[in-house]
């Protein structure tokens, strides 16, 4: 084997390893949270951890992939499942991750107008939007793969060596996942956090042990989009100007194939954290209220 191909197959069977057990103690833990109390932000943080269990159910496919060297001698409709789901629950963390933002930002920001937007349908229905945004997207995994004039000369890998014809397509399509599905996500976080630590830290009701731990894992949610979300998706951006798929976009995706073994740790926690500092927000709110 390769030095590459050992490299992928270490890191898949460790996050396997780390991330299927870890990720089903999540969902565990927020399928009682919503039976007992379904808020928007854990119905989000639900999906998020059902999109990672699905990334995870079919990484031995990509383990099965590296171990025979990149070539991929699976049936072809197994390939189209594998690399739909593998890019699509990528993206749809992505999305769930800024719509985690948005309902912190009002949640601390506008507690009010949170407590109103609080219906489970609401949450529902941006998740089910998230799932088809995704999905359509990265549909062209399998338009690439089995289209009529495209679908040549790529048998032996499954969405890796791209024909110039597939190139012409599959580039410009990644650059518009850069914008839409990860750069707009990003700043819609950015902005969403750095609100939330400004608001937190003018809040004198909410002690500062709740600050530090809310404010830490806004700080946690961003340092993960940075770290495993930012480079896979800097080699689209790459890629388009060079004409082709950087030789170390495999690496990049280690990043985020690491990454479902952090979230169940960061979002469970911080949900907790950013309810109690909401909470607190809503009765001061109402308090004031109260003696107006």
């Amino acid at each position: 084997m390769t030095l590459e191909s050992n490299v992928l197959l270490s890191v898949d069977i460790i996050t396997f390893l780390i991330g299927l057990p870890l990720n089903v103690l999540a969902l565990y833990a927020f399928r009682v949270k919503i039976r007992s109390k379904p808020l928007p932000g854990d119905i989000l943080l639900l999906n998020l951890t059902i999109s990672d269990l699905l990334f995870l159910i079919i990484l031995p496919l990509k383990m099965h992939e590296a171990a025979s060297e990149m070539e991929w001698n699976l049936p072809n409709f197994v390939c189209s499942i594998t690399a739909f789901t593998f890019f699509s629950t990528i993206y749809t963390s992505s999305l769930l991750l800024m719509a985690v933002s948005v309902v912190r930002y009002i949640a601390v920001a506008y507690p009010i107008t949170y407590q109103q937007l609080r219906k489970p349908a609401y949450a529902i229905v941006t998740c089910v939007l998230i799932w088809l945004i995704s999905a359509a997207h990265c549909s062209i995994t399998i338009i690439i793969q089995h289209h009529p004039a495209l679908s040549e000369g790529n048998s032996s890998s499954c969405y890796e060596k791209f024909t110039e014809k597939q190139l012409e397509v599959v580039l410009p399509v990644r650059l518009e996942f850069f914008f839409v599905l990860f750069l707009v996500p990003f700043l819609v976080c950015i902005f969403c956090y750095v609100c939330c630590i400004l608001i937190l830290y003018s809040r004198p009701n909410i002690s500062v042990m709740q600050k530090q731990k809310a404010i830490g894992m806004a700080l946690g949610t961003l340092a993960v989009f940075v770290i495993c979300v930012l480079p896979y998706n800097t080699s689209h951006l790459v890629g388009y100007f060079q004409g082709k798929s950087p030789e170390w976009r495999y690496y990049t995706l280690l990043l985020s194939t690491f990454n479902t073994c952090i979230d169940p740790i960061i979002y469970y926690f911080s949900s907790s954290a950013f309810r109690c500092t909401s909470e607190k927000s809503v009765f001061r709110r109402r308090a004031s209220e109260t003696h107006h």
